[in-house]
């Protein structure tokens, strides 16, 4: 073969990659927001204002918890009676309850973190997937 042959084809090869990562970014859930927003029915009238985006499923929050940890391991979990909360770099995952199953109520941290402190403050590490104690000699003193 020709350099030009070569070119041709390597520049072919180049152009199937870009579709097929351009395909992947638009279409994969690559976030835990991505997972809840494919699997589970969009509930605009239980949003919280407009900071946490909600959907429901009829599973219990332990169930739907199982799934979405199955997927995406949370940098920190507690949960109580009042449901379970997941905690990622940015996001936050909230699942409540209800008579149907379970309302799940996506996040970001910035605004969740406060709105859930009373509840979750002790418990939630802060930071990019490390807990509040740790990091060696002398840290968090």
């Amino acid at each position: 073969m020709t350099y030009r042959r070569w070119f041709v084809l390597g520049v072919a090869f180049a152009v199937i990659g870009a579709l097929v990562a351009a395909f992947a970014i638009f279409y994969g859930n690559f976030s835990p927001r991505g997972y809840v927003q494919d699997h589970y029915t969009r509930a605009a009238s239980r949003d919280v204002g407009s900071d946490a985006v909600a959907y429901t499923s009829n599973r219990a929050p332990s169930q739907v918890a199982k799934d979405v940890t199955g997927a995406w391991k949370p940098a920190d979990q507690y949960v109580d009676g009042s449901g379970v909360y997941l905690r990622y770099d940015d996001d936050s995952v909230v699942i409540l309850p209800i008579a149907t199953g379970s309302v799940i109520l996506l996040e970001r941290m910035r605004t969740a973190y406060p709105r859930y402190h009373s509840t979750v403050g002790s418990y939630w590490g802060w930071g990019r997937g490390s807990t509040v104690r740790g990091g060696g000699p002398g840290a968090g003193k």
